[in-house]
């Protein structure tokens, strides 16, 4: 583990609290109590120290992890990557992993071949011919053609309607423009106007 406790302190911003942190775990001799059956007490001894050393080992691990976490939360927060851009990219390796897993794949074949042996079958190919005539009787029926023609008909007087409805308002606000009632106005508007350019410049 010494090159884990080196890797520690090369990228860690904590370095050098790793070899502090570190004690030696405690065995109560008094607590163990006779050997497991079938072994003996220098096998038990050396069982012992083993797992000793894998639980100081394991609890390295841990530091070694949690210092590399925050080295990479600090890189990532300095490159302005939030935790949505690394859920987006757990997503899209998770998806990509799942398209070429074994299981996809072989569901990916099965689908395949499913498909065409149904596009392929007898009933399927009678189905389609039948949707096809069925289409074209309906298209060349005599009722089809009709209410596409009533259709189209309406469509073309709605049409020449609203045409003549632009025409007419036209007309009469061009009839209405040319009214005597219409001038007058204009003309006190324009007096108005004079007599208020007149006003202003005097008062200047």
């Amino acid at each position: 583990m010494e090159s884990a406790s080196q890797d520690i302190n090369l990228n860690s911003p904590n370095k050098g609290l790793l070899a502090d942190a570190m004690t030696d775990v405690p065995v109560d001799n008094a607590a163990r109590g006779a050997a497991p059956e079938g072994l003996t007490l220098a096998e038990e001894e050396e069982l012992r120290a083993e797992l000793a050393k894998v639980e100081e080992e394991i609890g390295t691990l841990r530091q070694v992890l949690a210092a590399k976490e925050r080295h990479c939360g600090e890189l990532k927060r300095k490159l302005g990557l939030t935790p949505l851009d690394g859920l987006k990219q757990n997503l899209s390796k998770s998806w990509h992993d799942v398209q070429v897993s074994n299981a996809y794949v072989k569901t990916s074949e099965k689908l395949g071949e499913w498909n065409d042996k149904v596009t392929q079958s007898d009933l399927y190919l009678s189905a389609s011919s039948t949707l096809e005539d069925w289409n074209e009787k309906l298209t060349q029926s005599e009722a089809y053609k009709k209410t596409q023609e009533t259709l189209s008909q309406a469509g073309q007087k709605t049409s020449a309607a609203l045409s003549n409805v632009g025409s007419v308002i036209s007309r009469k606000l061009g009839d209405m423009r040319n009214s005597a009632t219409f001038k007058s106005f204009e003309d006190r508007v324009g007096t108005i106007k004079t007599s208020i350019r007149a006003n202003g410049l005097s008062d200047m």
